[in-house]
């Protein structure tokens, strides 16, 4: 009988759940624990069909926008990426319940914004169109105010009021190397621009794409354990490719592993994006003990301990 073909997984660490995650999710568990249900999210707390799932069997109601919430005084909460101020205008006047879970790393960008136009800066923001997070931050200031770049071609086609009052925030959830590209571009041709003290970029978005870059160059394949719609989970693909890894691919779970794509491969790198929790690396692990005889091995950069606590209408 032949054996099974020997795997090593490398696991990336820091993966999975960042803090803005963490307490997304803990406020729709704490509102269903006090509240009771249904709680009404609007929009995917976070981008993760499990997670997303498991909550709605406790008993949270998804949806895209407040008008399809009845008024039945039943608490609404925003999600994780943060909503633009119609939204909570939208709330108070029909007498909602309201809880945000913006991500405080998110909300830092929302007050950048709002300080620089208050200064009557025009804002350029690095993003992704169509975004939750990108349209949350530009919906914090009336329309025209912020002018979105995707891409080094937008920077060179930017058409400008006043070149000498300009100021420029980043989605939080973007490639490190890509934004800073774009940033450069921007400080080229408009030495004048104005930015935050260090990039908008968040800490976990940060450490988990220089983990992958750890391990790319090591592994002969890597899979990010996310959501197609997770903008964080994308980029680590990219990052993994383009820092030496042949094969890079996104999964939700262990059921849409190709498992015969793997066939060959002695090093499978794994990661998880922010919003995707641990039990879905182990079930992955698992799955792939069933079919190779495996070692894990894991590499660490960084620890992190950051924590964002819960709004006090949830612990009172």
């Amino acid at each position: 009988m032949i054996g099974k073909q020997s795997l090593t997984i490398v696991l990336a660490a820091p993966r999975g759940f960042c803090a803005g995650v963490d307490r997304a999710i803990q406020i729709v568990e704490k509102a269903l624990q006090k509240y009771g249900a249904p709680v009404y999210v609007r929009h995917e707390i976070v981008h993760n069909k499990f997670v997303v799932e498991g909550l709605r069997a406790k008993g949270a109601v998804f949806v895209e926008e407040l008008d399809q919430i009845p008024d039945d005084g039943r608490p609404v909460i925003f999600s994780a990426h943060g909503v633009p101020k119609r939204v909570p205008e939208e709330a108070k006047k029909r007498e909602m319940l309201y809880i945000d879970a913006t991500c405080p790393l998110v909300s830092k960008v929302h007050r950048e914004a709002e300080r620089h136009y208050a200064n009557g800066r025009q804002i350029i923001l690095v993003g992704h169109a169509g975004h939750p997070e990108v349209a949350g931050t530009m919906g914090q200031l009336p329309e025209g105010a912020v002018t979105l770049v995707e891409t080094l071609a937008d920077v060179t086609a930017l058409k400008v009021k006043d070149p000498g009052n300009l100021a420029w925030c980043t989605q939080t959830t973007l490639s490190v190397e890509d934004t800073a590209a774009i940033v450069d571009a921007l400080k080229a041709r408009f030495p004048g621009i104005e930015g935050p003290p260090r990039e908008d970029i968040c800490y976990a978005t940060t450490n988990r794409q220089a983990a992958v870059r750890a391990i790319a160059p090591r592994v002969d394949a890597l899979l990010v354990i996310g959501a197609p719609n997770s903008s964080k989970s994308n980029r680590l693909v990219e990052v993994a490719a383009v820092h030496g890894c042949p094969h890079a691919g996104l999964v939700q779970r262990a059921a849409d592993i190709n498992w015969e794509e793997l066939k060959g491969v002695s090093t499978l790198g794994l990661t998880a994006g922010a919003s995707a929790p641990e039990v879905l690396v182990e079930e992955v692990i698992e799955a792939a003990r069933a079919r190779f005889e495996v070692k894990v091995e894991e590499i660490s950069i960084t620890e992190e301990n950051i924590s964002f606590k819960v709004p006090r209408v949830l612990v009172a």
